[in-house]
């Protein structure tokens, strides 16, 4: 989920992840720092689809159907040992990412008004967002940091619904795979 603090991101947004709370040790101080989404409460994930819908719109039918598509995934583990990079943002890549590719095309399939991060790619890279930033240098101590907090392994059992409340972002819900 990408936005910043000072309004970025917009009360009613939702937004559907992956936890990683495995990852937490090797990259909250950098997300803290340079990842707008950790200062706005969400903490270290693999977005599966943002921006989701509209707060509005998630009644117990919703949710339901969420659940439907989400239970229908086999819970999977996923190692983190490598950085990536996008311009200005370095990432950490999950292997095997296919679990997090199927997530988000189901869910897109599902709700195809909602296309991962508003249809700005034309490929989605699952990825564990760790700094952003327009300096080189941060994303390169960055990385050089975390070559020694690497790997991480995760077992996914579970996708949140995260929804902004004009202020921070809160879980709303919790899907399990199966």
């Amino acid at each position: 989920m990408t936005g910043d603090d000072s309004g970025g991101f917009q009360a009613g947004w939702s937004g559907l992840i992956v936890r990683v709370p495995e990852a937490e040790a090797a990259v909250r101080a950098w997300r803290d720092r340079w990842d707008p989404s950790a200062r706005a409460g969400v903490p270290a994930h693999v977005t599966v689809l943002f921006p989701f819908l509209d707060e509005s719109r998630m009644d117990n039918g919703a949710c339901a159907a969420i659940r439907d598509v989400i239970g229908r995934h086999r819970a999977f583990e996923a190692r983190f040992e490598r950085c990536g990079r996008f311009p200005g943002i370095l990432y950490l890549l999950p292997e095997p990412d296919i679990p997090f590719r199927r997530l988000t095309e189901a869910i897109a399939q599902r709700w195809p008004e909602t296309p991962p991060f508003g249809g700005q790619f034309d490929d989605v890279v699952p990825h564990l967002t760790i700094a952003q930033s327009q300096d080189d240098a941060v994303l390169e101590e960055a990385e050089a940091d975390l070559a020694g907090r690497l790997p991480v392994t995760a077992r996914v059992s579970s996708v949140d619904l995260m929804v902004h409340d004009g202020t921070r972002w809160q879980q709303r819900a919790s899907f399990t795979l199966r």
